[in-house]
């Protein structure tokens, strides 16, 4: 190759590689500006909610003595109740599996039913953790109808659940499922005006939306899970 060939093949290689790299930049730019901008307006959102205490005295109350718990999947959402009365609603997130009810240890899926908060902890990972009676009587006779657990494994359950403040883990149908926060990603996934099924089975909830609930549940606050 005589050399103004070479320094034409030269030239074409710094044109194509300065066009690659503007387009490159171009493009983390725009990822960038566009994940920016999902959680500026996730940010005004969150903003725009009325905290709990002005929600409680907008419902003419003072103190909630009789709250109740519903959770949505199909909304996302749990509803914060004084007895029937309306009070605020949270956003929240599911397991992974949200096209069924929990049913397995491992299938990554919530389930639905009735239950109450049996416990409530601090956690490492996820902040804090409102655990509820999972499995109840419901999960255990339809698990011992599909064969799925022994009559012993149900009579088991079925005193914890009665005698126990929670019900231990099944090696079939799992546990441990309750509410808890984000954790340590919590300033980033919060602002996010958008929900991710994330979870093992449990619901998911900010911090700072967790902490509300906190303020006005305790043990043996029900909960409904649809």
């Amino acid at each position: 190759m005589n050399p103004i060939e070479e320094e034409k093949k030269n030239r074409i290689i710094s044109i194509l590689s300065s066009s690659l790299l503007r387009n490159v930049v171009y493009t983390i730019g725009a990822v960038a500006l566009f994940i920016s901008g999902v959680i500026v307006y996730g940010i005004i959102l969150k903003l725009r909610e009325v905290p709990l205490h002005e929600a409680i005295a907008q419902k003419g109350f003072r103190t909630l003595s009789d709250v109740n718990l519903l959770v949505d999947r199909k909304t996302f959402t749990l509803v914060l109740y004084e007895d029937t009365v309306f009070i605020k609603s949270y956003r929240v997130s599911f397991g992974r599996n949200l096209n069924d009810k929990k049913k397995l240890v491992d299938d990554g899926a919530t389930p639905v039913g009735i239950y109450k908060i049996c416990s409530i902890t601090n956690d490492e990972t996820y902040y804090k953790f409102l655990r509820i009676n999972y499995p109840n009587l419901d999960d255990a006779a339809e698990a011992l109808r599909k064969s799925l657990i022994t009559q012993k494994q149900y009579n088991q359950i079925k005193f914890e659940f009665y005698y126990e403040e929670c019900v231990e883990p099944s090696p079939v149908l799992g546990g441990n499922i309750g509410i808890h926060g984000i954790g340590r990603l919590n300033s980033i996934f919060k602002n996010l005006p958008f929900v991710y099924n994330w979870t093992d089975g449990s619901i998911a909830m900010s911090n700072e939306d967790l902490d509300e609930i906190l303020t006005v549940t305790k043990i043996g606050t029900n909960i409904v899970i649809k």
